[in-house]
């Protein structure tokens, strides 16, 4: 009788902490500088396999309604329907199809984006996860840090003006910067 070896798998999951982690954006503001923004409410997991990274996913949800810009007028216009539009569309997401290791501590994350119920194909740059390692009170812990671009246009925000000596007061281009810290669930 021959036995065939049981592959062992070595998937792990890791749950966001919402305490140490943040969803950034920024955007030009009058085609001359950046307003940077922030979700106050992240949550989501992490399927890690460390024998194959390749094989991971990675899942994420913000709350729309917790943007802040530091100044309550524009974060309640960013909530209107004429941004977010948190009402109709409480949560903004992501869910990974494929990661690829670009090099050593660096990976692309491909994925499904979806703001304002609109989804569309992304990449994250993406550095980590870190090495894991224990926190004062027994848990283990693993980062990351993503980054990725995308036209808000592709996703309905177009509301806009224009300025009187030309050009638009918000600019299209979106950098959307996720630093998540997770907890070996």
């Amino acid at each position: 009788m021959s036995t065939a070896a049981i592959p062992q798998t070595s998937t792990t999951t890791w749950n966001i902490d919402p305490a140490h982690s943040v969803a950034e954006f920024k955007v030009k503001h009058m085609m001359i500088a950046h307003v940077k923004g922030h979700f106050l409410r992240v949550s989501g997991a992490l399927t890690l396999d460390e024998s194959d990274l390749d094989k991971s996913h990675i899942e994420a949800s913000i709350d729309a309604a917790s943007i802040e810009t530091r100044d309550a007028q524009r974060d309640a216009h960013l909530r209107s329907a004429d941004f977010l539009d948190v009402e109709k569309f409480p949560t903004l997401s992501f869910k990974s199809e494929r990661i690829s290791i670009v090099r050593d501590g660096e990976l692309a994350v491909e994925g499904d984006l979806t703001i304002r119920g609109v989804t569309r194909k992304v990449v994250f740059t993406v550095e980590g996860p870190t090495p894991p390692t224990k926190d004062p009170w027994g848990n283990t812990r693993v980062a990351v840090s993503g980054t990725t671009k995308i036209n808000r246009k592709d996703y309905g925000l177009t509301w806009n003006a224009a300025l009187e000596t030309g050009g638009i007061l918000v600019g299209e281009e979106i950098t959307i910067t996720l630093e998540a810290e997770f907890v070996k669930a």
